[in-house]
């Protein structure tokens, strides 16, 4: 793989530090999976190449701390291939670098804290968007609290990069409007799908059988029913439709499509005392609720 790259700069000049970027990030996304990528490496924006030091740009220092040890190697190594001489790659936290060019999506102040691939850190969740989450203490610590989350055969096992985060505010406020069984399946499908609110990226229709859906919550498939059909889930979480396929017999059912709202609105009882009133139809025309 090192070798593809360093041929391309075989014969011609030296890349500008943007081309040479996207060189780099072309072979990386063949490399990791998608969830990695779009995660961690999109974001990386190019600053510079200066005295045989690239550097980038990363949102916070989380971001940082994650590309010098996961991937600052790698990276080093396609730089060099690309410019044929050894260098230095450096990451830096820049958060100015994207303001302005953030989407984010309406309602969400700070839910990427349910999201259904590798998320930011839990940290992150709790900073505004465009904020540096402080860091106190030694960063020798903080090194060494990263090395004993990723660094280990049981954190591989573990995974703590990947997180189903949820809000205080869902937990505290909506689970005993909805109940133990609602809230399980409203999270089972929330994991199905895929939000970053940094990149304003949304994919919230899943094609899916209750029966699955069923599995991923821990409960009955008649609770799974029952749930989708619940007036508070139908108004303020879950959507979805009944995919029906044709037979020589007839009409057979042949799994459900859903959609699902990833940020937590507010309870009926907020929305009275705050004056703030949620969007009626926040779900896509073709979801009118069906009853099985």
């Amino acid at each position: 793989m090192d070798r593809s790259v360093q041929n391309q700069s075989l014969g011609v000049d030296q890349p500008d530090f943007r081309e040479a970027w996207q060189m780099v990030i072309g072979e990386l996304q063949a490399e990791m999976s998608r969830a990695q990528y779009e995660t961690w490496v999109q974001p990386l924006r190019p600053m510079g190449y200066e005295a045989n030091v690239y550097t980038v740009g990363a949102y916070n220092t989380y971001g940082r701390a994650w590309v010098e040890e996961r991937l600052g190697a790698r990276i080093t190594r396609l730089l060099e291939g690309l410019y044929g001489q050894d260098l230095t790659f450096k990451v830096v936290v820049s958060n100015s670098f994207y303001k302005g060019s953030q989407t984010v999506i309406k309602k969400a102040p700070v839910v990427e804290s349910i999201t259904a691939v590798e998320t930011l850190a839990a940290e992150e969740d709790a900073t505004p968007a465009g904020a540096e989450p402080e860091i106190t203490g030694d960063p020798r610590s903080r090194k060494v609290m990263l090395q004993r989350a990723y660094g280990s055969e049981r954190a591989g096992l573990i995974q703590p990069e990947r997180g189903l985060f949820l809000t205080n505010y869902l937990f505290n406020n909506w689970l005993s409007q909805l109940g133990h069984s609602a809230f399980a399946v409203i999270l089972a499908a929330r994991a199905m799908c895929y939000w970053n609110p940094m990149t304003g990226e949304l994919r919230n229709v899943v094609e899916t059988e209750m029966g699955e859906l069923a599995e991923k919550a821990s409960v009955s498939v008649r609770t799974v029913k029952d749930v989708l059909n619940s007036e508070l889930v139908q108004r303020y979480f879950l959507r979805y439709r009944v995919r029906r396929v044709m037979t020589s017999n007839g009409v057979r059912t042949a799994g459900i499509s859903l959609q699902v709202r990833m940020d937590d609105p507010l309870t009926p009882l907020d929305q009275v005392k705050s004056g703030i009133l949620e969007e009626e139809e926040w779900y896509l025309p073709e979801f009118s609720m069906e009853k099985e």
